[in-house]
């Protein structure tokens, strides 16, 4: 008999549910077992895991976040840690992972699967960043999200004549800045890929007030920064265990800025992680699904070291190494389409 183990790490998204039940469901039509591993990398390194079921899943697509918890935990931070890792791999009879996650959990993936540790990768982050797939699941979701957040600010916006920034997540890629902007119809959108030149913003809001247009929208990415600043703003110099800080006050910052340069009322709304919940759309439950049938089929046949990706309208297997070798960032083609707009 197989048996399967199966994590979620990282940032939860809507969708996780979606993928897990696919693993049990499929596995059981493969004859596998399969374990839940709690915690993501963590769960494996403290032996943290319980047997999934089909009444385990019973119920939970719908449902945001994950049935098995998440962290950000970097079992390479600790040869211990890997050691335990492997240990509670043969402890608990697991003949193959599959790791539910984005950059960092695919990243460790990797390494595991180069020490010869049969994994599978699913690719999962509302950033929509990840390498070697057209679409992540939850990036839906948050887009969603962030649009109708928009479509609120636009009127009460419109009602005061203010300038309104909302800040979005978005540590390396704008996806959701850019196409949540996009639907949303923002007046100006300021990614992490293209430095913003405060001067430039201010041109294009100030053009809008002398047409007439006595409110804009300007959407903002976390890790936007502006031109001649080298690093993007940090709540705090804390890093987690993948050397990440938690970014934050752009938004803050453009506020003051914006208030001094154009002599309008200019007010902030931070999105921060009513983006990461909730319930998955339609599209994202599909995905989710799609990517975790695909994802124990790979280890049916023994194609280990995969990740399942979407191509098109296809879902393929590429290589982890070639899914975690670069972040996708943001089309520029598709930005300079919102810059139509800017000043209109």
């Amino acid at each position: 008999m197989t048996t399967v183990g199966v994590l979620t790490g990282g940032g939860d998204c809507p969708g996780l549910n979606a993928v897990i039940r696919a693993v049990v469901r499929t596995g059981a039509k493969h004859g596998f077992d399969t374990i839940g591993i709690r915690d993501g990398w963590l769960g494996l390194v403290a032996g943290n895991v319980e047997p999934l079921t089909d009444y385990s899943v019973t119920g939970i697509l719908p449902k945001g976040g994950t049935i098995l918890g998440t962290s950000r935990t970097n079992p390479f931070k600790n040869e211990a840690d890997v050691q335990r890792l492997r240990d509670n791999i043969r402890k608990f009879g697991i003949d193959a992972i599959v790791a539910i996650g984005g950059e960092d959990t695919l990243g460790v993936a990797n390494k595991l699967s180069k020490m010869g540790i049969p994994v599978v990768g699913v690719p999962k982050t509302i950033d929509n960043d990840v390498g070697a797939t057209d679409y992540t699941f939850g990036f839906d979701t948050a887009v969603a999200t962030v649009t109708e957040a928009i479509d609120r600010l636009h009127t009460t916006a419109e009602s005061h004549h203010r300038v309104m920034v909302v800040e979005v997540m978005g540590r390396h890629a704008g996806w959701i800045a850019t196409v949540a902007g996009i639907a949303g119809g923002a007046d100006e959108i300021l990614i992490p890929e293209i430095p913003f030149d405060l001067d430039e913003v201010t041109h294009h809001l100030r053009a809008r007030y002398e047409k007439g247009k006595k409110f804009s929208i300007v959407v903002v990415a976390e890790g936007a920064q502006p031109k001649g600043v080298a690093e993007a703003i940090a709540q705090s110099a804390r890093t987690d265990e993948f050397g990440h800080v938690t970014l934050g006050g752009v938004g803050n910052y453009l506020r003051d800025e914006l208030e001094k340069r154009l002599d309008m009322e200019v007010r902030v709304t931070v999105l921060g992680h009513i983006q990461r919940g909730g319930s998955p759309t339609a599209h994202d439950r599909v995905l989710a699904t799609r990517f975790g049938v695909a994802a124990v089929d790979l280890v049916r046949d023994k194609d280990f070291g995969k990740m399942v990706a979407l191509r098109g309208d296809d879902i393929v297997a590429v290589s982890l190494e070639e899914a975690v070798a670069n972040l996708k960032t943001v089309d520029m083609d598709l930005y300079k389409l919102a810059t139509i707009f800017y000043g209109g």
